[in-house]
């Protein structure tokens, strides 16, 4: 594995298992790897969106954009409210190859739930959306993760 350690194994993962579009952020000074992707949908005109007249709904897709971040617990300064969801990784250690695996299939349900629920969003006026990591079922399914082969975060 090249140098960039578990950044390579994650970019790999996201271009085999992600179906949405995406970007890798790599924050060196801050030690923090940030995963922005993309969910389009097509607005039906029901849902009024920033345009030059409020009053009318927007005919045009709807992109919204989302992130997690994986951060040094010991080095890292973020605002985890800024961020989707934030998942600490061990420094010395990094992420293993299993944990990615099962992150990004994770990352594609909730992505795939976020779409969902934007698309009735844009279909109702009844309905809210905001995007949600499901922390509590992520750490349950974590649980049966057998972890084996670790990557380092990445060197520069």
């Amino acid at each position: 594995m090249s140098r960039y350690g578990f950044l390579d194994r994650l970019d790999e993962e996201l271009l085999e298992n992600f179906t949405y579009d995406y970007e890798i952020n790599w924050d060196k000074k801050n030690h923090a790897i940030e995963i922005f992707y993309l969910l389009d949908a097509e607005n039906p005109g029901v849902a009024v969106t920033d345009t030059e007249n409020d009053a009318e709904a927007s005919s045009d897709n709807i992109s919204f954009e989302d992130a997690v971040v994986f951060y040094n617990p010991l080095k890292s300064k973020i605002v985890a409210d800024d961020y989707l969801a934030s998942l600490p990784y061990e420094p010395k250690k990094g992420l293993s190859k299993e944990f990615i695996s099962y992150f990004v299939s994770f990352l594609q349900e909730t992505a795939d739930n976020e779409l969902d629920a934007l698309i009735d969003f844009l279909n109702s006026d009844d309905v809210e959306f905001s995007g949600t990591f499901d922390m509590e079922s992520f750490e349950k399914g974590l649980v049966t993760v057998q972890e084996t082969e670790f990557f380092a975060y990445p060197r520069y």
